[in-house]
Formats: structure tokens, C-alpha cells, sequence
């Protein structure tokens, strides 16, 4: 997959940071592999492999509706001489948009799998409610001009 650099850009131009930093996020790598799966109404799960990198080297920061996967390897301390790099040992950032009122739950990593528990929580006072609709026992008194009666009381007869 190719990708480009826009720091040139940076340069000559003021307040387009963030369109760089989209497009530069926008163009995704295969690597780390992943897959995303439903669990449940709200209950969702990114599982993705990272085999090599320790819990101490891999970092998800939520920040708003972005979950971002950050792996970071520690420099290695041995002095060896590599004759075929096969493996992908390569530090890489993931971000994920994530819908409203989506949160972590958990992470683990195990077997070299990266796996982030989410589920949606949508507060009480977002949620569709019924309202229960109540009628009056009495009767609204009629407004007349001259003539001042209830409908619940009864007409005055005339007594000759």
C-alpha cells in the first residue's frame, strides 16, 4: 500500500492540520490484521493480532467518538544479526470510529490477539419512553355569557 507524506505541506499552509491528519488516518494498512464483530445488540468486539508486542507496549486511548490502537516496540537489547526479517515487527496506529455513546468495556491481550470489548450505552434520558396519557374525572365548566352552569351540575327548574 502506498502511502504519502504531507509534511511539505505544513509549510505553506495554516489551519489544515487536521485535513492531513484525515487524510493520513483515511488510508489504512492491513497490518495489524483485525476483525470487528457483534456480539449483541450493544455489545461489540475488535480483536486484532499483535503477536510480539507485550501489554506494556500497546496503548488504546479513547478520545471521544476515536479509539485509537497505538503499539510501540521497546527497542531490542540484543545484539543479533537478522539474515531474513519475515515477521512484521513494525510500530503502527489504528484508529477506529466508534458511534455515539459507544465505550470500552475491556481489553486483554492473549495469544497475540488484541481483544476490545465495547458496548454501547445510551443514557436514560436519550432513550425513547412511553407516556402514559390520564383523563380527568370532572367535567370542564361551560362558559356562557350571562348564564354560569356546569355540566355537572343540574338545571335550575322552575317552581310556579
Amino acid at each position: 500500500m502506498r502511502s504519502f507524506d504531507y509534511s511539505p505541506l505544513y509549510r505553506t499552509t495554516v489551519g489544515f492540520d487536521r485535513l492531513f491528519d484525515m487524510l493520513e488516518n483515511g488510508v489504512r494498512s492491513d497490518w495489524p490484521p483485525y476483525n470487528i464483530e457483534k456480539n449483541g445488540d450493544n455489545d461489540y468486539r475488535i480483536t486484532m493480532a499483535v503477536a510480539g508486542f507485550g501489554v506494556d507496549e500497546v496503548e488504546l486511548v479513547q478520545n471521544g467518538p476515536e479509539l485509537s490502537v497505538t503499539g510501540q516496540r521497546k527497542p531490542d537489547q540484543q545484539n543479533r544479526e537478522i539474515l531474513h526479517r519475515g515477521l512484521a515487527t513494525g510500530n503502527f496506529k489504528q484508529v477506529f470510529k466508534l458511534a455515539d455513546h459507544v465505550k470500552v468495556k475491556a481489553a486483554n491481550i492473549h495469544n497475540g490477539l488484541l481483544s476490545v470489548d465495547l458496548v454501547r450505552e445510551v443514557p436514560d434520558e436519550l432513550k425513547p419512553r412511553r407516556i402514559e396519557i390520564g383523563s380527568e374525572a370532572r367535567a370542564v365548566p361551560l362558559q356562557d355569557s350571562g348564564n354560569k352552569q356546569s355540566m355537572d351540575s343540574e338545571p335550575q327548574r322552575k317552581v310556579a
